[in-house]
């Protein structure tokens, strides 16, 4: 699916954003745990330059456990230390909505160890949090300051304005609203953002992108499927998942004919709550998606 999805204050959003950056020490870029290649935002990695960013695996509670083990090796082969940056530019970790605690020792340690501050250890590090729309930017961001500062929910563009915050530990933060790219061209990216929830409901076909998450959980997590949904067997294909799905929630039209897009409303939502399983949507080496 190409998606050209851009409203208007996401123009204004990479403008502020833009002017930010060199206030800012570090990035901490939230990525969604079950997508971190679709959902990187290469506006941002543009932005940035040279900046330490610091890549956050968001809802990592809701991927499969091997592939964000496999995501954090990746990472970590990929921006290794050099002779100019001995301890690298660019780091990676995931987190989960549960275990906070950790998550705010570990932000907080791996910010100062990115940042080198020359101003010394006793200089406040100052962090902006970017990322796509439903990433999990404002979650983290109560996580980090331990009370609800910033909005949450489950629509893109929930976070309207810049937010700064000051954290026990000294760390200054800042929310960026989400920030997506102008043309999303490449299908598989569209599909994967629209399946997460990144892209408007408003925006996207939701038969098309139900096909989609059909076709690749049939590939990748038929047990989950038939688990989920109290299933004999694995579907041959797609749509007739999403005709099972129809009979067994009720998603039907007059006369006992499975209405599809009721259907597809269910498969994408139970994706989308984690109620299928631990589900990651692709995988380090391009040719294993």
């Amino acid at each position: 699916m190409s998606i050209q999805w851009y409203p208007g204050h996401m123009t204004k959003a990479r403008r502020v954003l833009a002017e930010s950056i060199p206030s800012h020490d570090i990035l901490i870029e939230v990525l969604d745990a079950r997508m971190p290649r679709a959902s990187s935002n290469p506006v941002l990695t543009e932005l940035r330059g040279s900046k330490p960013c610091l890549k956050v695996l968001g809802k990592s509670d809701l991927a499969d456990p091997a592939a964000t083990e496999a995501w954090l090796r990746y990472f970590a082969e990929a921006c290794e230390p050099t002779r100019e940056l001995p301890n690298g530019s660019v780091a990676a970790v995931a987190i989960t909505r549960t275990r906070q605690a950790d998550t705010r020792k570990v932000i907080a340690a791996m910010c100062k160890r990115l940042v080198l501050h020359p101003g010394g250890l006793g200089k406040t590090v100052r962090a902006m949090v970017v990322g796509i729309p439903n990433v999990g930017k404002s979650t983290l961001i109560n996580t980090l300051m331990e009370r609800k500062v910033a909005k949450v929910g489950d629509e893109p563009a929930v976070t309207k304005g810049q937010q700064l915050a000051i954290l026990k530990n000294g760390m200054a933060i800042s929310d960026h609203p989400g920030l997506l790219w102008p043309n999303i061209e490449d299908p598989a990216v569209g599909d994967r953002l629209a399946l997460g929830g990144a892209i408007s409901d408003a925006a996207i076909d939701y038969e098309s992108v139900a096909m989609f998450g059909a076709e690749y959980l049939l590939k990748r997590y038929p047990a989950l499927l038939v688990a989920r949904y109290k299933l004999k067997e694995t579907p041959p294909d797609a749509q007739s998942l999403l005709i099972e799905i129809g009979k067994r929630r009720g998603a039907l039209r007059a006369g006992g004919a499975v209405d599809l897009h009721k259907a597809s409303d269910v498969l994408v939502h139970d994706f989308r709550s984690g109620a299928i399983g631990r589900i990651s949507l692709e995988l380090p080496a391009l040719d294993s998606d």
